[in-house]
């Protein structure tokens, strides 16, 4: 095979993996391609948690696959978990070559898979479209490398750079159009996290409503270090898991949530008395959960922003204005001068109906 046709085919796979974006939360999202004589025989992709791995479905498509080339956008896995290790589906198929665009993050296996396949004699290439492929994957990777989840920021402003009146109202700036894309962000999440005052002042659901789409229901996360949140709030009764993160031990409280549909957890305080949010971030990684969707004001906002936790934010500019006593993004006190400025780096700009979406980096 030339570069630039393993370049094609793992293309292919990179697309394939793809088709997972909504399902396959918490493992990564993989796709794989096999390819013999130039040609493709057989083609899968990692659905859901608990079934067949990308190799796996595509060794399904075929009856012989010995002798070809497989392209995968993650190293095969080398572990039993819920499956049988691919590593071993594909020395058992007999391929002669895997070309593989990334290793596992996880630092206890990384490198193993592709160690087990050159042991059989089975060439490998590793590092194919690795950049693709880990744009796909950055949650994944960040919880296995770091222990946290990649959160990522929803906001939506007026041109001003507001976003809600002085009240709190904030239905609506953007478009229908808008807030339809958002519901694509928060499929692709596996989690969704507000403060409790967003509650108070929206009751909203949190939910993905997306027709004609597979798509696994993010954990809704509210975080109330006080417990003020009220067990008559819509997203308590509502399909999936609603986790409420605080520092107190109401007991009382505690157990009214739980009867309303709540699980609740009781995590560690900072000097102020609130919850730590290093803290909210290393026990979401432990619960499996690769990428965060924060829909919240600017208080909860300004504090993630402030204390580095922020990934990358996506904003929905509508074009009005909302005056200078409408609430900005983010509320961070702590920034005085100019040195102090958070500096982003703008990753995308489109149109969505009549607002302008735009993509960005946090640089830390």
């Amino acid at each position: 095979m030339t570069k630039q046709q393993d370049t094609i085919y793992m293309a292919q796979a990179i697309r394939l993996a793809k088709r997972g974006t909504y399902t396959t939360q918490p493992n990564p999202r993989v796709g794989c391609v096999l390819v013999k004589n130039n040609e493709v025989i057989a083609e899968g992709w990692h659905v859901r948690a608990g079934q067949g791995h990308a190799e796996v479905e595509a060794l399904k498509q075929t009856n012989n696959a010995f002798g070809t080339t497989a392209y995968v956008t993650l190293e095969p896995c080398s572990h039993f978990g819920r499956t049988a290790p691919c590593t071993f589906a594909l020395i058992k198929a007999k391929v002669s070559r895997v070309v593989i665009a990334m290793q596992d993050p996880n630092p206890q296996v990384s490198g193993k898979g592709i160690a087990l396949l050159e042991a059989a004699g089975i060439k490998t290439a590793c590092g194919l479209l690795e950049a693709e492929a880990r744009e796909i994957n950055k949650g994944f990777i960040q919880r296995m490398l770091y222990k946290k989840p990649y959160v990522l920021s929803k906001l939506a402003m007026s041109l001003d750079g507001r976003t809600a009146m002085a009240s709190g109202e904030s239905k609506w700036i953007t478009s229908a159009e808008a807030r339809q894309d958002v519901q694509k962000l928060r499929a692709a999440a596996s989690a969704i996290l507000t403060g409790v005052d967003t509650v108070l002042a929206d009751d909203p659901s949190l939910n993905v409503r997306l027709e004609g789409f597979d798509v696994e229901q993010p954990l809704r996360v509210i975080l109330d270090s006080s417990l003020k949140m009220p067990t008559s709030a819509k997203l308590l009764s509502l399909a999936g898991r609603s986790l409420i993160l605080t520092c107190s031990e109401d007991t009382q409280k505690i157990d009214a949530l739980k009867q309303a549909g709540a699980e609740v957890y009781t995590l560690a305080k900072n000097s102020q008395g609130r919850l730590n949010l290093q803290g909210v971030l290393q026990f979401l990684a432990e619960q499996q959960v690769n990428n965060v969707l924060v829909e919240a004001g600017n208080t909860l906002n300004g504090a993630l922003m402030e204390q580095g936790l922020i990934d990358e934010c996506v904003v929905y500019m509508a074009p009005c204005l909302l005056g200078s006593s409408a609430r900005g993004l983010f509320d961070m006190p702590n920034i005085n001068k100019m040195g102090d400025k958070k500096q982003l780096e703008v990753l995308d700009i489109r149109k969505i109906g009549v607002d302008i979406k735009l993509q960005f980096k946090v640089q830390k």
